[in-house]
């Protein structure tokens, strides 16, 4: 007689019910969330957890274990996929916002020391204020790639989507409409 699991699924919802079959279903969410979600379909329908496992192609039954008790406590986003490991988000939306500032100011030579902001001179004028003592490029520059800008060669920043062109009456900006599209 097998042991009883620590877990079980709890009963579900009509609308999770129609979600998991839903996507179980979809040929446009990523293959992981299916399989997921013909697995506690599976487990749903009476299915030990290595049988719903092995019904989805996948062959370990306490994966399926977890993905319950996931389940249980936060319902279908457990299907989810969360976050992989590597540092939390340090900076709030406010402080990113002031990276941006920071980087939108022109430099002044005087106090800055340059002409032209790079990463390490930004860095430095933002490592003078009392919250960034440990900012790093990197976090400058994803900040930027989340804003839509785009470091170029003469070490300035440009709004991607966009470019400024000559044309017979003179300068112009020209905008991308796929931008945003591309992005994702």
């Amino acid at each position: 007689m097998p042991r009883p699991h620590n877990h079980p699924l709890r009963t579900l919802t009509t609308d999770e019910q129609n979600q998991l079959e839903h996507l179980a279903r979809s040929h446009t969410h990523p293959a992981i969330i299916v399989a997921r979600a013909k697995s506690l379909l599976a487990v749903a329908n009476g299915m030990n957890f290595t049988a719903a496992a092995k019904s989805v192609g996948r062959k370990s039954g306490p994966a399926v274990s977890h993905l319950v008790a996931r389940f249980n406590t936060h319902g279908v986003d457990a299907l989810h996929s969360r976050h992989g490991g590597g540092y939390t988000i340090k900076y709030t939306s406010e402080q990113r916002n002031r990276i941006l500032e920071e980087v939108r100011r022109s430099p002044d030579r005087e106090l800055d020391g340059t002409s032209t902001w790079s990463l390490t001179t930004l860095q430095r004028a933002l490592r003078q204020h009392p919250k960034f003592e440990q900012i790093s490029t990197f976090t400058i520059l994803a900040v930027m790639h989340e804003a839509g800008l785009s470091w170029q060669r003469n070490r300035t920043w440009c709004e991607t989507g966009t470019a400024v062109r000559k044309r017979k009456h003179g300068w112009v900006v020209v905008t991308d409409p796929d931008c945003d599209a591309k992005k994702t």
